[in-house]
């Protein structure tokens, strides 16, 4: 067996992994990335880029179907190519991680190593069966994978999760779309939109992650104007029946029904990907899910240097946070035994629906309510959304109740992806509300609504400054 000496192993060469790699060698410092699958992030192969490419074919076929609105008839029946469509997503995925293996070609031979990597004590490790592995400091940046239910994986072929989807030949059909989270909604409305019979069942209430009650109710009501969902409803039994599988299921109110789709998609989460790692011979604690305690600041594992990054983390899955963490692990890992906090930015969250959704900063479950005003815009009156019939949604925004500092915000409406960067660079500026009214805002655009919500959440912290002094007032009096 080979054996090679590193300042820092790098297990897994995915977004996390290369931003890692990136920081360590800036530092100065020899490192060796370490990949037991293909080369090429989860983002460009299976997440990001090739569902906008599904979503970008599923806009254009709405568009042509919901043309008569503006007074435009399209003479003839609109065929969509499904061959075509597909054609398109997995030529242009391939274009996109051609990029990242361009990158990954550029790193020297010496400093890459294939195999599965498992740790055989803190910062050894054995790749494959050919090498072993003795580092200074390890980062752990493996990513996550769906999660397949036993009921679903007896399907075989049938029951599929988001990478599969992205592998077809042609669209079917008919799929039942299992949970109404990120990566159901997305892929789930966009076949929906591009013909496909699709339905959607969630055990939960949630819709993509929102937490604002308010702001979920106006995006499930646009959801439901063109999609079927059906929340809080059991999957009772799923049996494969040819081709197809038969599907039962119990709503919320008990009522029972039995239907039959070509796939059932399972978008029921992910989870990180440790099993196999062998983290039981390192001096790691961990839980009972077999996730090491790690310091969310540092990403720094116990005081061992061993760092975890990304996906794998499970803190936010999303492909700029794992770049972060892949450079604070990196970073950390390079200065070990001297590591710290650094400060990250501002949380921002984005599904590429229609209505799309957004969070950023401050969700509103985690507010202190007593301490927060609120301000929000309803778009079905909104200008600009009204001019492009995308008048569906509402956006709220949350601010500091005693000093009017912008905390954060939901939202569901047209554009909110570049609300929420509008949102998230003030954020990270610490701006009140009163001063980000004094930025100006063009007529007419989306981002007038905004302003709308902006308004009445500076008004109502100007009422609650009254309100206050006006209980100080009757303190003293009553003294």
């Amino acid at each position: 067996m080979e054996r090679v000496k590193t300042d820092v192993a790098i297990i897994g060469a995915g977004t996390a992994g290369l931003s890692a790699y990136r920081a360590v060698k800036s530092a100065g410092l020899d490192a060796l990335l370490i990949e037991g699958g293909p080369y090429g992030t989860t983002c460009a192969r299976v997440g990001c880029m090739p569902s906008k490419l599904l979503i970008a074919a599923a806009e254009a076929a709405h568009g042509v179907a919901a043309a008569h609105a503006f007074g435009v008839h399209i003479d003839g029946s609109v065929r969509i190519d499904g061959v075509a469509v597909m054609d398109r997503v997995r030529r242009e995925r391939d274009r996109f991680v051609g990029f990242v293996l361009e990158s990954v070609e550029q790193i020297p031979d010496d400093d890459k190593l294939v195999g599965r990597a498992r740790f055989i004590s803190d910062t050894g490790l054995i790749v494959g069966d050919h090498t072993e592995v003795e580092a200074g400091r390890v980062v752990i940046a493996t990513g996550s994978s769906p999660v397949m239910p036993d009921m679903y994986a007896a399907l075989g072929d049938r029951a599929i999760v988001n990478d599969d989807v992205f592998e077809w030949k042609d669209l079917p059909q008919s799929v039942l779309v299992v949970g109404t989270g990120v990566i159901g909604l997305e892929i789930g409305q966009a076949l929906a939109r591009l013909g496909v019979r699709v339905r959607f069942i969630s055990r939960s209430a949630g819709v993509g992650g929102l937490t604002d009650p308010k702001v979920k109710a106006s995006a499930l009501a646009a959801f439901r104007h063109e999609l079927d969902i059906c929340l809080e409803t059991e999957v009772i039994q799923a049996q494969r029946d040819g081709d197809r599988v038969a599907v039962r299921y119990r709503s919320e109110g008990g009522e029972e029904k039995t239907e039959q789709f070509d796939y059932v998609l399972v978008a029921a989460g992910r989870r990180p990907n440790l099993a196999g790692l062998d983290l039981h011979n390192t001096s790691a604690q961990v839980n009972d899910k077999g996730m090491p305690d790690f310091d969310a600041g540092t990403l720094q594992i116990g005081s061992l240097p061993i760092f975890i990054a990304g996906d794998v983390s499970g803190i936010l899955p999303v492909l700029h946070e794992a770049a972060d963490d892949g450079h604070i692990a990196g970073s950390n890992a390079a200065s070990y035994p001297e590591v710290e906090i650094i400060v990250r930015r501002a949380p921002m969250a984005v599904v590429f629906t229609d209505p799309q959704l957004a969070q950023v900063g401050t969700r509103f479950k985690e507010l202190a309510s007593p301490c927060t005003v609120f301000g929000e815009v309803d778009f079905s009156n909104q200008g600009r959304s009204r001019v492009m019939l995308k008048n569906r949604g509402m956006l709220r925004v949350y601010a500091d109740r005693s000093d009017g500092r912008f905390l954060g915000a939901e939202m569901a409406g047209p554009a909110m992806e570049h609300i929420a960067h509008l949102l998230a660079w003030a954020l990270q500026q610490e701006l009140t509300v009163g001063q980000m009214l004094q930025m100006p805002f063009y007529h007419p655009v989306i981002e007038e609504g905004l302003r709308t919500a902006l308004r009445m959440a500076a008004k109502r912290q100007v009422e609650a400054d009254l309100q206050y002094v006006r209980e100080c007032e009757q303190a003293v009096n009553s003294a």
